[in-house]
């Protein structure tokens, strides 16, 4: 994949925004995973970008947290963090942003709830990848690890996505004019 300077620097925006989303915790006392606004960012990339690019900005940001720089979740960095249990929320981002760009790129004009469910789809995978990984390190079972990695998350990351939603359709076809 060739990338021009524009998608260079879109591709770093949304890598540099996912780290500023980790840093604003809002942390539970019943489960391992925070409150952040990284899904806000990585849902926003996909559609934004697309898939190759929305991925590629979180495997920018995932390989910037594992050369030690801070930008996990709560300011944590490292490769401990991939393997501890929330590792697999932070890889299903790059396979969400992939998902989400797939869903909504190749459409023409794409409405609020095709978006919608674009991004929907995209906070599945996130929750399928992090409730499995959690389950393996943590040692719980489905229903426990759902009960702590996915229920609390719920409503939260469906009003990102409605927002995310509402807003691409006003910035996406600015962007892409550009």
């Amino acid at each position: 994949m060739k990338l021009d300077v524009r998608s260079m620097i879109l591709t770093a925006l949304f890598a540099a925004l996912t780290a500023v989303g980790a840093l604003m915790v809002i942390p539970l006392p019943f489960s391992p995973v925070p409150v952040t606004l990284q899904v806000f960012f990585v849902l926003f990339a996909g559609a934004l970008l697309g898939s190759k690019l929305g991925a590629v900005s979180q495997i920018v940001y995932v390989f910037l947290g594992c050369l030690g720089l801070p930008v996990f979740a709560g300011g944590t960095s490292g490769f401990g963090v991939l393997i501890g249990p929330t590792g697999g929320y932070i890889f299903g981002f790059i396979l969400a942003a992939y998902v989400i760009g797939k869903l909504t790129e190749k459409k023409p004009r794409l409405y609020y709830f095709g978006i919608l469910a674009a991004l929907i789809v995209g906070v599945l995978i996130i929750y399928l990848a992090g409730v499995l990984q959690l389950m393996m390190v943590a040692k719980l079972n489905f229903s426990k690890a759902f009960f702590v990695g996915v229920l609390p998350f719920i409503g939260v990351d469906l009003i990102k996505a409605v927002l995310v939603s509402f807003l691409i359709q006003r910035v996406k076809p600015h962007v892409l004019k550009g």
